[in-house]
This record gives C-alpha cells, sequence and structure tokens, in this order.
C-alpha cells in the first residue's frame, strides 16, 4: 500500500473515534468563548475532523506529485470522504446543531453522485469531480467544523458562521449535483 493511500486509510481510522467522541456522554467542560459556550468534548471532535478533512488534500496532492494514483486510491479516497461528511451531519443533527430536513438534502446529493458514477464506471466512463464540486466539499467541511466549534473564532462577534456556512454548503450542493447530472446525462442515456 502507498503512502497517499495510507493517509487515506489514516482518514477512514479517524472516523470511528470521531464518532465516539461525539456519541459518547463525555464531560470535559467546556469554554465560554464571545456569547457562547465551547464543550471541551467538540472542540476535540473538530480538531479530529479537521486533520482528517485535511488528509483529503493531502493523499491527493501527494498521489498527483509523485504519480501514486491507483484503482485503490480512486475507491478509498471517494469513500472516505462521503463516509466522514455522513458521520459528521448525521451526528450534528443527533447533537441539535443541525436541521434534519437540510442534511438530507445534502445526503441526498452525495448517494445521487455516487451512484451515478457507479452507472460511469460500468461503461468504462471516469467522470471528473467540478470546481464547484469542490467549493461544495469546502463549504461542507466549513460548515461542520464550524458548527462543532460553536462559531468560534467567529462567536466573538455573535456571527452564526456555522449556519451561514451550511447554508451556502446546501446552496452549492443542490446547484452541483444539478449541474453534474445536467452535464453528464449522457451516461444515463448510454447505458440503457
Amino acid at each position: 500500500m502507498n503512502i497517499p493511500n495510507r493517509i487515506t486509510l489514516s482518514r477512514i481510522l479517524l472516523i470511528p473515534i470521531f464518532i465516539l467522541l461525539l456519541s459518547l456522554p463525555l464531560d470535559w467542560g467546556s469554554w465560554s468563548i464571545g456569547t457562547t459556550t465551547l464543550p471541551i468534548v467538540h472542540f476535540v471532535a473538530a480538531l479530529i475532523f479537521i486533520i482528517a478533512s485535511g488528509t483529503d488534500w493531502l493523499d491527493g496532492y501527494y498521489a498527483r506529485k509523485h504519480n501514486l494514483i491507483t484503482n485503490l486510491g480512486k475507491f478509498l479516497d471517494p469513500m472516505a470522504d462521503k463516509l466522514l461528511v455522513t458521520a459528521a451531519y448525521v451526528l450534528l443533527i443527533e447533537l441539535g446543531l443541525a436541521p434534519a430536513w437540510l442534511v438530507i438534502v445534502i445526503l441526498s446529493r452525495e448517494f445521487a453522485v455516487t451512484g451515478l458514477r457507479l452507472v460511469a464506471a460500468g461503461e468504462g466512463i471516469v467522470l471528473a469531480a467540478s470546481s464547484m464540486g469542490k467549493w461544495k466539499t469546502t463549504f461542507q467541511l466549513l460548515s461542520i467544523s464550524f458548527i462543532l466549534l460553536h462559531n468560534f473564532p467567529f462567536s466573538y462577534l455573535g456571527w452564526p458562521i456555522g449556519l451561514i456556512t451550511l447554508y451556502i454548503a446546501l446552496i452549492l450542493t443542490v446547484i452541483s449535483g444539478v449541474d453534474y447530472f445536467i452535464k453528464n446525462w449522457h451516461v444515463m442515456k448510454e447505458s440503457n
């Protein structure tokens, strides 16, 4: 297993730790920050999430730079991304920090696009991620991070940056999903 795939695997291995931190009744105290209170366990979970998210950039960069792109990496990388984001959003619902309807829309798009990619792969077609899809992912990761951090460092200003980035992620998710299907509808036609 090459280094980029090991980095991707480390992201997958961080997911259960992240889940346990937010699922177990841990009370490590909290910090008062601005107009809000930040539970320390949310801070630690956010750090793990941010580190895991950073490995997504790192494994891709390293694989491209050293020409180490493999089929295993093509499989593991998007799966790790979906597992991490899905786990985070579901836990945010459980914690009462994100509206369920919004998360359902975001995750539905993710599963629909994954399904389209699977159909394309069956036809021998590789569907690349669009720049809008990359912005969507960026705002998803930002929203999860800011929500877990209870809007820190913007909590001093009283800005609900977590919800703002979550709604931006929602808008980009829907637009990029529609765009993705319009641009790649030929894959569905050709698979008949």
